[in-house]
């Protein structure tokens, strides 16, 4: 399964990732404390971890739909984070 991750600064960390949980916990099995979610969307999941100066995001899925999986998570990252309009996700593939 390909996973990537993504790196993202900024000291709202914790709080995009509480936002972000009881978002998708209304329709997908989520658990997560103040520094740390695991979103499980069936096929695919996303880790997210709150540092103080970024969120670490974190994401797997099957290879088919890959880049719409990341394409989605970043939307909803951008769209809870839009005080902060310069906000950036650089997605990193991993091996």
């Amino acid at each position: 399964m390909p996973s990537s991750i993504a790196r993202i600064p900024t000291v709202n960390g914790s709080r995009y990732l509480q936002q972000l949980a009881k978002h998708w916990g209304h329709h997908f099995k989520v658990d997560f404390t103040p520094q740390r979610a695991d979103i499980d969307f069936g096929d695919s999941n996303c880790r997210l971890d709150a540092e103080d100066d970024a969120l670490i995001v974190k994401v797997t899925g099957a290879a088919e739909g890959f880049e719409g999986l990341e394409t989605i998570v970043a939307d909803h990252i951008q769209r809870f984070a839009h005080r902060e309009p310069d906000l950036q996700i650089p997605w990193r593939r991993e091996a």
